[in-house]
């Protein structure tokens, strides 16, 4: 009895030991291991997972724990098992001293009551991309092939003050090259638009519409520079430039302070870095994508009770840099706020809902305090900021699939509400999808989805503010020129079939089909609301023709199918391969004649039909996971 009670207190006090000295800095978005505990979670095989991402590396490594103790875990396979064990092994602190494996130099320290460790590392990215595009396209040649590169050489420092406290930080540095071609010119109000009011915060202007990169698959490049590139002719103030359209120098940096408290019932983190909360699906969610670039923000989430969470964030977005420093960021001078809950019924139900604003600077404590709805808050201190509101339901039957909608609303009249589909003044987003497991291949699933972002859905009128004086403030859904939401623009929708596979360890391969159609943002064609920097008219919103919506009937549209098949693999421990290769058909459609009718399939210059062969191969020395 005195050896069983012996062996019982050094597995228990191993286990302590172990998940308390975990770190709590953030594992980013977009690594395998998401994926793997989403479809975990689905076969019913741990509890809930937060819809407030990034998680944790203690976070995860309970997550792993509990998958691999559950009593159904009987049901993973050899693989599935070997799977988990190796993520456990990468998210657990390395031994101390140089790691050639991990690139990093880890230790501990352990003083007088005090615990501090030091994780220091350095990896390297490394990136080519091409597109082929045989018959041309707008303003691209026929047989032209159009390269890219991203190439990336980050340190990073992370470690833990005590046992519930961490810190984080990466600075990086990179050569790229990511071209894309100018389509036109967009009016943010509709063509015709005027106002005769000299003082007016009204006013029409024209904006330059660029090409999504030509090297890349549509809407699937994320940048990574901060702030601007610098050509590499040219590195100095006059040589910064919002985007690399030549061989350019660009720089980064994310850094996080964070804990947890109450046995981590309550985790805190101040920090930038990216984040998606209230996606039912990694990079699905409508009001915060991953997709978004990274701000830095105050951030909490309180979970008191397994099915009750709430988490709440404050922080500051960024301009983008389409003039000078200064002239780019004066009227871009916005917070940003989102709270959310969580509710939850075993792992069968789950229901999150919530309400975000987007505020141009000031003292606010309406917004920075959690427990007040930022919806509701804007009544008491007037009209000046942009507000939504969103929600996400999803029904799942552990081991067979989840089916889910999810709800975001920038601005709905509840006077127009029979007319939802019809009015401009009606912005919203929402998805409808369905995922279901692929038994026998180690955690594989196959999803349908259908998302639509209606016209001015993310966008926003510039207003006067009295604390701005006569600046005209930009309030729209974005944060350093890409959307906060969804990686579509506003008058877009997206039919997505997507199969995944983790086929072997620290592997995952997809095969994925989009459909996508677009309002055209630029030409004699352009449908009003198509664009994030869109401001619809103030005046007779309920009246106005123009101001009625009619999908792919009120001008012309972009279609775009696009097949990829892609993933990663790591050949040895220092060395990640990953890369994609697929084609996009795109053309657009044009209506004959009066708003409303019928719809054709048209090939003109300014509106081309055109085929593009991409791929990408990239690897990473030294990858964190």
């Amino acid at each position: 009895m005195l050896k069983k009670s012996f062996f019982v207190y050094i597995f228990f006090t191993f286990f302590i030991v172990t998940i308390s000295a975990q770190t709590h800095t953030s594992v980013p978005l977009g690594e395998p291991i998401y994926y793997i505990l989403e479809q975990a979670h689905m076969r019913g095989f741990c509890s809930n997972l937060p819809s407030a991402k990034p998680y944790s590396r203690a976070a995860i490594l309970r997550y792993i724990e509990e998958i691999l103790s559950h009593e159904g875990s009987r049901s993973l396979s050899e693989a599935e098992r070997r799977i988990l064990e190796e993520y456990r092994t990468a998210f657990s602190p390395p031994n101390q001293g140089l790691n050639l494996s991990r690139g990093s130099y880890y230790f501990e320290h352990n003083k007088d009551d005090f615990r501090f460790t030091g994780n220091f590392g350095i990896n390297f990215d490394l990136l080519f991309s091409g597109g082929f595009y045989p018959n041309g396209g707008r303003n691209v040649e026929e047989n032209e092939f159009i390269w890219s590169t991203d190439n990336w050489l980050t340190i990073n420092a992370e470690g833990d003050i005590g046992y519930n406290f961490s810190y984080g930080l990466l600075v990086y540095g990179g050569i790229l090259r990511v071209p894309r071609v100018e389509l036109g010119q967009y009016n943010t109000y509709y063509a015709g638009y005027k106002d005769d009011d000299p003082n007016s915060q009204y006013k029409n202007q024209e904006i330059t519409t660029y090409s999504e990169p030509l090297s890349f698959f549509p809407y699937s490049y994320r940048k990574r520079w901060d702030a601007y590139v610098y050509d590499v002719n040219n590195v100095s103030s006059s040589g910064a430039e919002s985007w690399p359209e030549s061989l350019s120098i660009g720089w980064g940096m994310l850094a996080e302070l964070s804990g947890t408290l109450f046995s981590d019932h309550l985790s805190y983190r101040i920090g930038r870095l990216s984040r998606e909360w209230g996606g039912i699906t990694n990079g699905g969610s409508l009001v915060l994508n991953e997709s978004a670039r990274p701000f830095i923000a105050f951030e909490a989430s309180l979970t008191p009770i397994d099915w009750f969470s709430f988490s709440t964030m404050t922080g500051v977005l960024e301009y983008y840099k389409l003039a000078g420093s200064k002239s780019s960021a004066e009227s871009s001078q916005n917070a940003f706020s989102v709270n959310m809950v969580e509710l939850n019924y075993k792992n069968y139900f789950h229901l999150d809902f919530g309400s975000s604003a987007v505020w141009p600077k000031r003292f606010e404590l309406g917004y920075i305090f959690p427990l007040f709805d930022n919806f509701l808050y804007q009544s008491n201190i007037g009209d000046f900021d942009n507000m939504a509101l969103f929600f996400n339901l999803r029904g799942q039957y552990p081991g067979i699939g989840k089916i889910w909608i999810s709800f975001f609303a920038d601005e709905i009249n509840m006077g127009d509400i029979k007319r939802i589909f019809e009015l401009d003044r009606q912005m919203f987003a929402f998805q409808l999808g369905v995922s279901a497991v692929i038994p026998w291949i180690p955690f594989s699933s196959i999803k349908f989805s259908y998302t639509k972002i209606e016209p001015y859905n993310y966008t926003h009128t510039r207003e006067f503010v009295p604390w701005y004086g006569t600046i005209a403030m930009e309030t729209n859904y974005v944060n350093n020129g890409v959307s906060l939401g969804y990686y579509l623009p506003p008058n877009s929708d997206e039919i997505l079939v997507r199969l995944e596979s983790v086929p072997h360890n620290r592997s995952l391969v997809y095969l994925q089909y989009q459909l996508i159609r677009h309002g055209a943002d630029y030409g004699s064609r352009a449908v009003d609301g198509s664009s994030f920097w869109s401001e619809l008219d103030p005046d007779n919103r309920s009246s106005n023709p123009i101001l009625e919506k009619h999908f792919l009937k009120d001008g012309a549209y972009q279609w775009m199918h696009i097949i990829r098949l892609g993933g990663e693999l790591s050949i040895s421990r220092p060395i990640k391969l990953f890369g994609e290769a697929g084609f996009v058909y795109s053309y657009f459609t044009d209506i004959s004649g009066k708003v409303n009718s019928d719809y054709s399939t048209i090939n003109t210059y300014e509106y081309p039909q055109s085929t593009a062969f991409i791929a990408t191969l990239g690897v990473r020395i030294f990858p964190n996971y």
